[in-house]
Parts: structure tokens; sequence; C-alpha cells
């Protein structure tokens, strides 16, 4: 897809010889040899990301776009980010909207690059998290052809994104990127592609950037908000599931402040923990995959639900099970910014659309007149310190003190970024995710997300600690942007946990299909991760044992850049872990 196109090796080769005609008639040459300016197009277009706010976006460059990438090596206020396979550059775009709560964009190619970019288009859309994709796209004429790595991306992206569309006039450049960051950051967040056909982005235009967009304020209405308060006082044992779409640091602050003065116990959404504090003294666990088996019990026998942001979606609620889909005794208010999420799929007794730090600054605030008083939060959260401690095993390498000793070691506030894979469980089960954001990862069980993210958070973050998590399997779907963080500069620890199968897959398989003979398509014959880091440029450790992981992560705390620890553990100690996680691709 860097190869030039047809259409493009033609304009090269007239280029040429339209050099030689001039360099021959002794008229042109001066003016042939000067440096051409952007486009006007192309660089209304960067000055328009700029008016938004846009200080980073993340590429593999392509011949489609040259236009905007000249324009964006003309200017100083975004930080071009060079990946090395367009999967990358979608996954830190995402995790980088996920942390600044404004869209992270990505550039990438046609075709090839497009599709594989559209696996970050798929995980923003499931976590409900801002971005903005362009794709350079064909020249006008040759549409509708199968030109050069043609696709219809309206078509494409249409089912996994909130908005696809192709700017086609170059005077509209700025309603279309304004556009944008509305609809990525408005109701419930989620991703947008524009794609930029070539010879648009040559066009002249007089046009001007529209101001920045910001959300719109949607504040609860207070009778909605006083027929919950009446709910909460009837309910004999309420339960809040929280986190997700609009999710941030004021938000977390209020709704703890409001949970705790009640006593309601506080459980978070599948990859969500960092939506309270773990301190919290009404913090009751995550849900998901590999939960609390006390925490599903007190949510399956809850009289009244507070669903704050979470969709209730189907690896949230174990298959739609936890909260059970309808029950005659139990009372639903679900509260989330996008009206179209309300009703959906879980009946709601409540629905109240609102921003999620609006609704919480006003829970917080409200005065209850009768004092409500719960005391299951106390209760559930020393359950869940309880089931959040690890006990020692007789594994060589013993994950569960692994992240204990993380935990002693690493800052409270480290961002903890994984793909998908059951090796997560340990993580979700055993790390405190203190501050906000400190969890990057992906809903919708996506492998290879966590080194892209890391590498986007490491960027955005460069005085905090990140670190990001991989099974072997996942590891290796995009390992290669060790490459990107080194050239940028990235400090960031990776933690590759090798069990050299895809150990989801294999756990599924030993259930369902029992003997070693069943055994089919799971076993990986791994690269030494170790050498591989240093290949990249970067440290590296070796660990065997828990007492060799103690000491390589002592070691690479005294040392900066990019640093890795390849851990090498038993198949058999996932399962044994009971971190296990269901329904995932994952290795």
């Amino acid at each position: 897809m860097d190869q030039l196109s047809p259409t493009g090796t033609a304009r090269a080769q007239i280029g040429d010889r339209g050099r030689n005609c001039a360099a021959a008639s002794g008229g042109l040459t001066g003016a042939i040899m000067q440096a051409p300016n952007t486009p006007p197009a192309a660089r209304l277009l960067v000055d328009c990301l700029v008016e938004q706010g846009c200080d980073r976006v993340f590429t593999v460059p392509g011949e489609s776009f040259l236009q905007v990438l000249d324009g964006l090596g003309q200017q100083e206020a975004i930080d071009v980010v060079t990946c090395r396979q367009e999967g990358g550059v979608s996954f830190m775009a995402c995790a980088d909207g996920a942390m600044t709560g404004r869209p992270g964009v990505a550039f990438v190619t046609r075709g090839p690059g497009a599709t594989n970019a559209s696996i970050g288009v798929h995980v923003a859309m499931q976590d409900s998290q801002p971005m903005i994709l362009f794709v350079g796209d064909v020249d006008s004429e040759m549409r509708d052809r199968e030109g050069f790595q043609e696709v219809d991306f309206a078509a494409f992206f249409g089912p996994i994104a909130k908005w696809a569309a192709r700017i086609d006039s170059a005077e509209r450049i700025p309603e279309y990127i304004a556009r944008a960051y509305a609809t990525a950051i408005s109701g419930r967040p989620g991703p947008v592609v524009l794609a930029l056909p070539e010879d648009m982005l040559s066009r002249d235009t007089a046009a001007r950037p529209r101001p920045r967009v910001e959300r719109p304020a949607q504040a609860p209405c207070p009778d909605a908000m006083q027929a919950m308060m009446a709910l909460i006082a009837d309910a004999a044992a309420p339960v809040a599931i929280i986190g997700g779409a609009g999710w941030n640091a004021k938000a977390r602050a209020h709704f703890q402040l409001f949970a705790e003065r009640l006593g309601i116990p506080v459980a978070t959404a599948f990859r969500r923990q960092d939506a309270i504090s773990p301190t919290s003294a009404v913090y009751a666990g995550n849900l998901g995959y590999g939960p609390n088996p006390a925490l599903v019990e007190r949510v399956k026998q809850a009289d009244l639900i507070l669903a704050i942001g979470a969709r209730l979606g189907e690896a949230t609620t174990d298959g739609y099970t936890v909260p059970p889909l309808t029950a005659p005794e139990r009372k639903l208010v679900h509260v989330h910014p996008d009206a179209n999420e309300l009703n959906r799929v879980y009946p709601a007794d409540l629905a109240i659309c609102a921003s999620m730090d609006e609704f919480a600054e006003s829970a917080a605030l409200w005065d209850d007149g009768d004092a409500i008083d719960f005391d299951a939060g106390a209760a559930a959260h020393a359950e869940w310190e309880d089931w959040a401690t690890a006990h020692p095993n007789d594994h060589a390498l013993d994950m569960g003190q692994a992240v204990q000793f993380m935990r002693d070691t690493l800052p409270a506030d480290t961002i903890i970024c994984n793909g998908a894979g059951n090796f997560a469980g340990w993580w979700h089960r055993y790390w405190r995710y203190e501050g906000f954001p400190t969890q990057l990862a992906p809903t919708c069980g996506a492998m290879g997300y966590g080194v892209p993210a890391a590498v986007a958070a490491a960027m955005r973050y460069p005085q905090r600690a990140v670190v990001a998590v991989a099974g072997d399997g996942d590891f290796l779907m995009n390992g290669q942007e060790l490459a990107t963080a080194v050239q940028h500069g990235a400090n960031l620890l990776v933690i590759v946990v090798d069990n050299s199968a895809y150990g989801t897959i294999r756990m599924h398989q030993e259930r369902e299909f029992p003997g070693e003979e069943r055994i089919s398509a799971t076993r990986l014959a791994n690269p030494d991760f170790a050498a591989l880091a240093e290949a990249f440029g970067g440290w590296s450790a070796r660990a065997g044992t828990t007492e060799e992981f103690k000491h390589s992560l002592v070691e690479a705390q005294g040392r900066g850049g990019v640093r890795l620890i390849h851990c090498t553990i038993d198949i058999e100690q996932l399962a044994a872990s009971g971190a296990s996680i269901s329904g995932l691709r994952g290795g």
C-alpha cells in the first residue's frame, strides 16, 4: 500500500518528463525547483484539527494523503507519531481518546491501510471512546471502477462507527471536521471515519476553520433525580454498576461521594475498574469475566440496580444474567448520556439521559432530606478485599504474587494497559486501579491492544509509570509498536506472560472437548521475547520464578525507555489461578 498506485506512477513519470522539458527550454527551471506549498485544502484540514485542539495524530504514511502529511510537517501544534501497522495506529488513537475525552486522531491510507485500522474503530465503538479515523481515498474520477485499493468506506465502516462519510468538497472541510468532533464526543462517544479523496486535498479553498466544538451540557432532570432518590429510599438491597460512556475524573469523584454517603455497594462494569477508587469503603469489585462469586450473587439478589454510564452489555452482565434481564421484584435506574441506549436491552423503571459528570455532581449535592444509610457497602468492600488478595500457590512463577509485588513497587497511579486473554485476569483481580485514567483495556476483547495503548499512554502522561501486560499470543499481534515507542522516546514497561498457547481458547477446549488428544490449533512456538525487545533497542529480563520476577521488576524500575520482562509460566496455572476469562478471543 506504500507503493505508488498506477495512477500515481503515471503522475510521477509525467512529472519527470515535465521537468526535463522545462530544463531544456530554460524558461521554467527556477519555478519548478522551488518547493511547492501545501495545497490549500490539505492546509485547511490541518488548521481545522488545530482549532479543535488536536495535539497528536497517529499514522502509517500513505501516498493517498501526501498533502496532509506535508501540512502536518509544516506546523508545530500537532505531534505526528509514526507507527508500524495501522492496527497499532487505530489502537493508539482509541486509547488517546479514552485518556483525554477528546477524539484520538489517526490517518491511514486506503484499502489495506483502512482495513487494518478497522479493528481500532470497532474497539472505539464498543468501548464508547471518541476517535476520528481519516482515510486517504482514491481520486474522485477513479471512484466506482474498483480503482487501486478502492473501498466504499461509508459502507465498510458504517456498521462499526457512529458516522462514516467522505469529504468531496474542499469548501466543506470545516463543516465535516466540526461535525466529526461533535459526533465523536456527544451522547455515547464513539468513532467517526472520514474519507479524503486525493484530488480534493489538492484543491483551492478560501474556507476557514470552525470554532472548537465542546460536548453539549446534559444536566439530569430534577424530577428524575427526585424519583431516583425515592426508589433508593424504598430499596432494601441496592447495588450500583458504574463506568462507561463519558465517564471522567469528575464523575468518579462525585459519584464516589454519593455512594459513600448512602453506603451503596458499587461494582464497576467490565474493564472500567478505574471508575471509582479501590480504597473507597463501598467499592465491591468488578463485573465481567472472572468476577467475585459473592459480588455476582449480590447483584443477582439486588432489589434495585443503579446502572450509571454502563450499557449493561454482554460482557458486564455475563450474557445478560448478572443482573437478570428482567426480574419482577427488581427495579432498574439506568443513567446514560445517549437516549438510544436507554431501554435498548434492559427495560428501565427510570431512565435518565445525562452526562456522567453532570449526573454525578447532582447526585453528590442532592439533599435527600431523611438520611438514607445502607450497611451493605462496607460488607461488599470487605468481600472484595478478601477476593482481591493473592494467596501463594505452588507454581514456580506465581502470577498472583507477582501482581501483588507490582502493587508494592510501582506508583499507585500506574497506567495498566492490556489486550485480550485470560492472562489479564490476574491484573483485573489483584491490581488496584487508583487514579483516573489507570486502566486501558478493550471491552470488546480485542487482542493486540495493550502495547499500542501503552505507547499512547506513555506519550500522553510521560511523568507516570505505564505498563503493558500481554499474553504471548496477544503480544505478537502488535509487538512491532515497540519500534514506535523507541523511536518516539516513550518510557514503558512490557510484561509478557508466555504459556506457549492461546490460553483462553485452550481453556475452552479443555472444558468442551476434554483430553490432550483433542487440543487443536492453540499451541504456539514462540520467539525469545527478551531478545526481541533488545533487538528493538529496549532493555529486557527473563523470569521463570517469582523471585526472578521481583528482581527484574526492581531493576526495570531503575531504567528508562522500553523495558520488557519475559515471564514463562505453565499453561495449567491459568485455569488454577481463578483468573479465567470466558467468552474472549485471547492468548
